[in-house]
């Protein structure tokens, strides 16, 4: 059964820290292949800073265009808002059975993931795979060591959207952090500004 990793983000707008995690992932684990799954709408988030659906999604496939590995996904634009991760992981059970899925998380993530809408349901039922982002001190006890959550080391990114798009708003230069193709495509929609 073919396993696709799910990387689920607002990527807004994607930057090279998103493509360092989904290349790891790709590249250093079982997964044949890595979904940038683009979510309309995190529960976490606010949604005014959102940019537009369709301009994420467009930068999503413009990083990832020459990687076969990786594929972009906006399966979420069709289900109800806010996302739930556990309801578009049974959607994608449903849709398509023939194959395995593993959720891709960050660290932080980690951290509040017991705060998650049917956690428990979507330990029991899918594997999580960690990338490191921060202290694991700060972990709960009852995920350091649950038989499906794999904690992998690799050297740690701090990239943030959130510095990104602060740095966009007042026109500085973000070579190190954006592939140059988003960065004309923010430029281009002007998007940011």
């Amino acid at each position: 059964m073919k396993n696709i990793g799910l990387f689920f983000g607002s990527f807004n707008p994607i930057h090279t820290g998103h493509l360092a995690v989904a290349e790891f992932f790709a590249q250093n684990t079982n997964l044949e292949e890595v979904w940038l799954v683009v979510s309309p709408q995190s529960p976490f988030k606010e949604k005014n800073t959102l940019m537009e659906n369709h301009h994420r999604l467009a930068m999503v496939q413009l990083a990832i265009e020459d990687k076969s590995n990786l594929k972009a996904c906006a399966e979420e634009f069709e289900l109800p808002s806010p996302n739930y991760t556990i309801n578009t992981l049974d959607h994608f059970k449903k849709k398509y059975p023939q194959y395995q899925f593993t959720l891709l998380l960050g660290q932080d993530n980690i951290m509040h993931f017991d705060h998650w809408k049917a956690y428990r349901q979507i330990l029991e039922y899918f594997q999580l795979y960690v990338y490191p982002r921060t202290q694991s001190d700060k972990i709960p006890a009852s995920l350091l060591n649950h038989s499906n959550i794999v904690y992998f080391e690799a050297s740690l990114l701090n990239v943030s959207a959130t510095e990104i798009r602060n740095a966009l708003k007042n026109k500085k230069l973000l070579t190190d952090l954006l592939p140059q193709k988003i960065q004309d495509y923010l430029q281009k929609f002007n998007l940011y500004h």
